[in-house]
């Protein structure tokens, strides 16, 4: 009898576990849930963006400060002049996250053990990497696209991002389209690979949720879970972050360049400024991603969440 109860809490526990693995959402659900956290991110940071670029622009001294130049704009302009620029900010949100959240459970598929269900943290490292790798592919392609700006139309090489793509890719083979993007790679797949295991583990941690157990959080709590998460990726990306921008900005019009990668930049900065100059710039970094993060995570979590709880119920019809 004891095997046999045994036996029924195997089948139980498989039974759940194969429910559990049905529930959770596919990739383009988190794609929708991505994009429509993108869209409420930028409706709600898209202030703070006008008013950063507006100081930094002051050279008159109009603005006496981040509260004064928002009151200012809003009298002298109206409201709406805060959400300036929205659309195109909108539309960047929308497609990286649809991007970056359709990917990763793309990848999170594909790892799953397949008799159980189940992603282990390797796993899920290992998809949240792939995704910040892929995510890294639209900015070397964007970048392409930019170094042609002020070209006339007939002088341009790549028509778009996907005949960019492909012109890469046959000239230069499919390794070609992240050439040169080391340090980009590293920070985006870095990023992603610490901010979805993060979430998951403080969904776990602080509010006993799991993926695809028809629990749907409240707003709150996802934003609790967004922030720390979002924390966790630029101090792990942070040396990553440094060595882009130095590189970036060296000049190579004098022949020889101070830093020959990715590797040596890191070593040079870390002898000649010490291991806290790889975090420079990290507070801004902090000031903005963890909001950004929490309001994004805030709207996804309804979306999927809404998806498990919907799908269980009816399982059970």
């Amino acid at each position: 009898m004891a095997a046999a109860a045994s036996e029924g809490g195997g089948d139980g526990g498989a039974e759940e576990r194969g429910r559990r693995k049905d529930s959770t959402p596919p990739p383009y659900i988190r794609a929708v849930a991505g994009s429509l956290g993108g869209v409420v991110e930028a409706c709600c940071l898209q202030p703070i963006d006008v008013i950063k670029t507006r100081l930094q622009l002051d050279r008159t001294g109009a603005y006496r400060g981040i509260v004064h130049c928002g009151v200012t704009s809003a009298r002298t302009e109206g409201v709406r002049a805060l959400w300036k620029g929205l659309t195109p900010f909108a539309t960047h949100l929308t497609l990286k996250y649809a991007l970056r959240m359709g990917s990763n459970a793309l990848l999170q598929s594909a790892f799953k053990d397949a008799a159980t269900g189940d992603l282990s943290n390797r796993s899920r490292i290992a998809a949240g990497f792939g995704a910040g790798v892929l995510e890294a592919l639209l900015i070397v392609v964007k970048i392409r696209l930019q170094q042609q700006k002020g070209l006339r139309p007939e002088l341009l090489k790549y028509k778009g991002p996907l005949h960019c793509a492909r012109m890469i890719i046959h000239e230069e083979g499919i390794l070609g389209l992240w050439a040169g993007a080391a340090p980009t790679v590293m920070r985006n797949g870095t990023n992603q690979a610490a901010m979805f295991t993060a979430k998951n583990a403080f969904d776990v941690v602080l509010w006993k949720k799991h993926e695809g157990d028809g629990m749907v959080l409240q707003p709150w709590q996802s934003m609790i879970s967004g922030f720390l998460a979002g924390t966790a990726g630029p101090i792990c990306t942070g040396p990553f972050d440094v060595v882009k921008t130095r590189l970036m900005a060296q000049s190579r019009t004098g022949g020889d360049v101070k830093y020959k990668g990715m590797v040596h930049a890191i070593r040079t900065i870390f002898a000649e400024e010490g291991l806290f100059a790889l975090w420079k710039g990290l507070l801004p970094r902090l000031m903005r991603i963890p909001p950004g993060q929490a309001i994004m995570w805030a709207v996804a979590d309804q979306v999927t969440g809404l998806y498990e709880k919907n799908y269980i119920h009816r399982v059970h019809l």
